[in-house]
Parts: structure tokens; C-alpha cells; sequence
């Protein structure tokens, strides 16, 4: 690591300890708005991996080797919600369950589920269950390099469809446990799905960008194509969708609804500000990327999709803040610079992780690579 890297790194440890130490219940908010979102990142790393598994195509053998380095990462992350549960009474209003249970009856009835031992246990299957499956496709991965041996990459694609399966329902429930739970009086069928779908877009857009970046030259550059970059647009184009749908299924059902608490939770995020928000994550987080992407020229040059992707970037850290702030009260300025503070920080050993991996093997899966060249030959 170079010394510039090691300064960036401990500069950030050191403004997380001196804002935890200063406002410890604001800082463990903050913590976890930006804990949750790289760790979905991760998330959506692996999910994009067991997709590409699943289903092939040329762009998967691109970005393979980004989504493994950030996969890979879940088990260092793993070690932040040691905060989370260390401050987990702070944090949760079901909390403590006993006194929550005398208030209200509808908490009461979620006592089996939503209690402190429960919650400890489900995030070590969580974590343990996500580098596990993590684990196993990167050594996979490898050792089809080393044998070249189809029967891996057959290995691979059999694990990854039941593996996406548990990750979907795991995932689901780690973003009830994670932030839903924030308002336990409200909950919404549709909330892990929108999370979930939200990180895979997140783990996209940086794996466009870094092909931007890392594809100028080199073996990258070599390899990527138009129609590669075409695909990765229209993947892209997808999630947009799948993400808009998912939100609008959730307002739609809020609506027609129209209970008590439903209405909390959107009054909570439509005033003091925050509707002005929401009103520019639809604008920008939608329509304009949805009709962008609708161009064969953005789709089909690499940088012209990198600064789509860059923009969605940054404001799915602006949905996540949307999304999980408004929980807390008070959520002003303070929390703000706190979240802002904690994704820098995080952000810059997310970094620092991620590239150790993507340095770690060859950019490109040597096995593929060979399998075309001895095609081309034989052809």
C-alpha cells in the first residue's frame, strides 16, 4: 500500500473515532446510512456475479473480475456491524423489547421476530452465508484459470441459480432487519426488493466505470467491444427500470392502502426538504438515465456510459440518505455531515480494499480467453 493510500486510510479511521467519541448517537446513524449502502454495493457485486454465472454473455467476462473484488469484501465488512450492534438500543425503537411490547400491541406481536438475540443471530447467518457463497466463486474462479477445466465453470453455473435464490431472501431480510425496522410500525412487502435491486444497480454503475477507467489500455482495451458495451447499457437500462417499478409498486400500494402508519412513513420523507428530494431522484434516478440509455450512441461508447453510470452513482447515495435519514429524529444538518463524513470514510477503505483485489488475479478469465483464441484457431 502506498504511503498516500495508508494516509487516506488512517485519516479516515481517525475522523470516525473523533465523531463517534463527539455525538456517539448521531454518529451510529450516520454509520449505518453509510455502512448499509457499501455493504449493498458488495451485495450487488455478488448478485451481478451469480447472474452473469447463471446466464453467461460476453459482458459478464469483462466486469468478472471487479464483481469478485467486490464481493470478496463482505467478510471485512462483515466487521461493521459490530458498531450497529454494540449501539443497536440507540438505534431501534423495538428496543428495548419488553417496554416496546407494553406500548404498543402490534410491536408486541412482532416480539418473536423482532428481539436482540434473534437479531445477532440472523446477521451472522446473514454475513456467514454471503462470503461463504462469495468465497466459493472467486476460488472457483481461480482454479478455472489454473485447469481450464469446463467442468468448473459448469460448477459455477449450477451454484449460482439456488445461491441467488438465498441471496435474494437473505438480502430481504437483512435490509427489514438493517432499516425497515427503523419505523417497526411500518413495514412494505416490496422494501427488500427495492433494496436489493438498488445495490445491483450501484454494483453496475461502478463496474461500468472502472471499465472506463482500467479499459484505456491494457488487456481491457483489447478485449471490449461495442456490442460488450451495448450490453452493459442495456443491463444498466434494466435495473433503472426494475428499480422505478419496484418504487412505484411500493407508493401505489402506500396509496391505495392509506393506513395511519403507511402515511407517517411518506410524510417523513416529503416534507422538510425531502420532497424536493424525492422529486429529483425521479427525475434524475428515472426519466433522464431511462431516456439516455434509450440511445445507441450512449450505450455503445464506454465513456458516454461511464458518465451515466458515475451520475446514477451518486444518487443512489442520495436515495440510500433519502430512504433511511427521515427515520431518524431529529435528521438535521448534524446527521447529514455525520453520513457524509462515514461514506467518505468507508468509501475510501472500500477503495483501498477493492483495488487489493482487482490486483490480486488477471484482469480478464484467462480459461475463457483461451477457450476463444483455440476457437478462432480452429475456425
Amino acid at each position: 500500500m502506498s504511503a498516500g493510500r495508508l494516509s487516506a486510510a488512517c485519516g479516515a479511521v481517525l475522523a470516525g473515532v473523533a465523531a463517534a467519541l463527539w455525538l456517539p448517537v448521531d454518529f451510529l446513524r450516520a454509520w449505518l446510512i453509510a455502512w448499509s449502502f457499501w455493504t449493498g454495493l458488495s451485495l450487488g457485486c455478488l448478485a451481478v456475479l451469480m447472474l452473469h454465472h447463471l446466464v453467461g454473455g460476453e459482458w459478464g467476462l469483462l466486469v468478472r473480475r471487479m464483481l469478485e473484488a467486490g464481493a470478496s469484501l463482505l467478510p471485512a465488512l462483515a466487521l461493521g456491524v459490530v458498531p450497529v450492534l454494540l449501539g443497536v438500543r440507540a438505534l431501534y425503537p423495538w428496543l428495548p423489547a419488553d417496554e416496546a411490547a407494553e406500548r404498543s400491541r402490534e410491536l408486541a406481536e412482532k416480539r418473536f421476530f423482532l428481539n436482540l438475540p434473534f437479531f445477532v443471530v440472523r446477521n451472522v447467518v446473514y454475513f456467514a452465508y454471503w462470503s461463504l457463497c462469495a468465497s466459493l466463486l472467486v476460488r472457483w474462479s481461480r482454479e478455472e484459470d489454473r485447469t481450464r477445466d469446463p467442468a468448473v465453470t459448469e460448477r459455477m453455473r449450477r451454484f449460482a441459480g439456488p445461491a441467488l435464490v438465498g441471496l435474494v431472501l437473505t438480502a430481504s431480510f437483512a435490509s427489514m432487519d438493517w432499516l425497515m425496522s427503523l419505523d417497526p410500525h411500518w413495514h412494505s412487502v416490496a422494501y427488500g426488493a427495492l433494496v436489493l435491486v438498488g445495490d445491483a444497480l450501484t454494483a453496475l454503475t461502478l463496474v461500468i466505470v472502472v471499465l472506463a477507467w482500467k479499459g484505456r489500455s491494457g488487456p481491457l482495451a483489447e478485449r471490449t467491444e461495442r456490442q460488450h458495451v451495448h450490453d452493459l447499457g442495456n443491463l444498466l437500462l434494466t435495473f433503472v427500470m426494475l428499480w422505478a417499478y419496484v418504487a412505484f409498486s411500493q407508493f401505489l400500494v402506500i396509496w391505495s392502502g392509506n393506513l395511519p402508519e403507511d402515511r407517517t412513513w411518506v410524510h417523513a420523507r416529503m416534507q422538510a426538504g425531502w420532497g424536493w428530494v424525492a422529486l429529483g431522484l425521479l427525475a434524475l434516478h428515472f426519466v433522464a438515465p431511462f431516456f439516455l440509455l434509450l440511445l445507441r450512441d450512449v450505450k455503445r461508447r464506454l465513456p458516454r456510459l461511464a458518465a451515466v453510470a458515475g451520475a446514477l452513482a451518486v444518487l443512489r447515495v442520495v436515495d440510500r440518505v433519502w430512504l433511511v435519514a427521515p427515520s431518524f429524529e431529529p435528521h438535521g444538518a448534524v446527521l447529514l455531515l455525520l453520513t457524509a463524513l462515514c461514506f467518505a470514510a468507508l468509501g475510501v477503505l472500500f477503495y483501498l480494499g477493492f483495488t487489493w483485489r482487482l490486483a490480486a488475479a488477471p484482469v480478464l478469465p484467462l480459461a475463457h480467453l483461451g477457450r476463444r483464441e483455440e476457437g478462432a484457431r480452429g475456425g
